[in-house]
């Protein structure tokens, strides 16, 4: 099953208009941002956010399309996801995200930084003419949150005495705020009553830290041909999640690898060994899946429809996809 011809046929023809739409929304008057965005928008990602927003549009909204705002909310929620990933490998120092030369490496830092505040602003801009003030609130509160999120990555890099609560407020700041915000901005276009909005917010909660909690696991168990980046990448730069945080439990001399921040030769390798002979990566498996559950409990509120299917079906890919 794969996200393009599946899961995503309730909106496909929506995200061909979001695509084509895109490269114009972005408007950079100065010719190296320009090709940066063109850059980023020609990447061929997987649309995921802009495509559960036009999901949540779709079996939300009264009547027989969606309106011109739900389109404009979905290109600008992948206007945020994008601007937040390009400072991401910057602070990161990522050549590539999958396989793909990262803007920083491509154009240089000074013009990734740029290129990012400009998508951040051009986002803000269409947001705020979106007239309506919870929305605005909404994914303005999603912009801080990323910062919020890279500020504890950074602060909690090599700590083994973060909890499990760090790590999932962690990745609800840098994965799940988005997702919660833009759905339920989706749910106050159709009008939904506040109760039904805050259904989706939770939907986009849970499926989000589910969502990161899979891409964390797939850092220890996916090849790095699949992943575009070393296995065990995160890990080596810091960023403990759950399987690393099972394992220490389990693991103490994964507590002095870690430590010593993987510095000497075979380390990361005695690492991962370590991780694999925990129960870490089992009981990661059973977190993504409970967050899962609650997921798809959020969405009882909605009447049937094949897009209220296709976020369910959504949850279920989440859990079985291997990149």
């Amino acid at each position: 099953m794969t996200l393009a011809t599946s899961l995503f046929a309730p909106v496909e023809a929506d995200l061909r208009i979001l695509r084509d739409n895109l490269r114009q929304l972005v408007g950079a008057q100065h010719p190296v941002l320009r090709a940066a965005a063109e850059y980023l928008f020609g990447a061929g990602g997987k649309q995921l956010r802009p495509a559960l927003v036009l999901l949540a549009g779709r079996a939300t909204v009264k009547g027989s399309d969606l309106t011109p705002r739900h389109r404009r909310l979905a290109e600008i929620t992948e206007m945020i996801h994008t601007a937040s990933l390009v400072h991401d490998d910057l602070i990161d120092q990522s050549d590539t995200r999958r396989g793909v030369p990262t803007v920083h490496s491509y154009f240089g830092g000074q013009v990734a930084v740029l290129a990012g505040d400009f998508l951040f602003a051009q986002a803000s801009w269409y947001l705020a003419n979106l007239d309506n003030l919870e929305v605005v609130k909404l994914l303005s509160k999603v912009i801080t949150d990323f910062a919020e999120g890279e500020i504890r990555q950074s602060l909690m890099a090599y700590d083994t005495s973060i909890t499990l609560e760090d790590y999932l407020e962690k990745s609800f700041y840098k994965t799940a705020s988005l997702m919660a915000g833009s759905l339920k901005a989706a749910g106050l276009l159709s009008d939904l009553s506040s109760p039904e909005a805050d259904q989706l917010y939770s939907f986009g909660k849970h499926f989000g830290i589910a969502f990161q909690v899979v891409d964390d696991i797939l850092d220890f168990t996916a090849t790095a041909e699949t992943l575009g980046k070393p296995t065990g990448s995160d890990l080596m730069g810091g960023t403990l999640t759950a399987p690393a945080l099972f394992a220490l439990r389990e693991q103490p001399e994964l507590r002095v690898l870690i430590g010593r921040k993987l510095e000497e030769p075979g380390d990361l390798e005695a690492a991962l060994g370590f991780v694999h002979r925990s129960s870490g990566l089992e009981r990661a498996w059973a977190l993504a899946t409970d967050y899962t559950r609650q997921a798809v409990e959020a969405l009882a509120v909605l009447s049937p429809s094949p897009a209220r299917q296709a976020l369910i079906d959504l949850t279920d890919y989440n859990l079985s996809r291997r990149y």
